[in-house]
């Protein structure tokens, strides 16, 4: 776990230094069983939020974006209190603008989204690369740098 911070806060540096926002975009953690359309996290959840934040406290995070849900905002809050950000909630579906908030940029963002908004952000952002993101895997961690030539970078953040 410390390796994979110590990676991530590494390769979210060297972006700072040329000034090119870095994106983190992660699907929501785990959800409940319960609570029909829009329910909160489960335990499993909560831990993995909790280690989402642990993960990007060193990384300069100046902007977090959530969708409408639950679940969406609970994954972002540890990490937005340990930065002292407030997230921006957009529609899940209003890819368009997200897109031209991150593009706006000046610093270090993360997005919470869920399967089926991810690789349609990721694409907007100007990956080629598909993206698939199985219904039973919440460790998807996916660096996207902003610029001319953007670049991703996939990685899996355990519990």
């Amino acid at each position: 776990m410390k390796a994979l911070a110590l990676f991530i806060l590494l390769f979210v540096s060297v972006p700072i230094v040329s000034a090119q926002p870095v994106v983190v975009i992660v699907r929501h953690a785990e959800k409940a069983a319960n609570g029909g359309n829009d329910p909160d996290l489960s335990s499993a959840g909560r831990a993995r939020a909790e280690a989402l934040a642990r993960i990007l406290k060193d990384s300069g995070i100046t902007a977090i974006f959530t969708t409408e849900f639950k679940r969406t905002q609970e994954t972002a809050a540890p990490t937005a209190t340990s930065a002292h950000v407030t997230p921006t909630v957009l529609a899940a579906k209003d890819t368009t603008a997200l897109v031209g908030k991150l593009h706006q940029l000046s610093g270090n963002a993360l997005v919470v989204g869920r399967d089926d908004t991810i690789p349609n952000i990721i694409k907007a952002l100007g990956i080629d690369r598909p993206i698939n993101i199985p219904d039973e895997d919440y460790s998807e961690l996916l660096i996207v740098t902003l610029g001319d030539k953007p670049q991703l970078f996939r990685l899996h953040y355990p519990l």
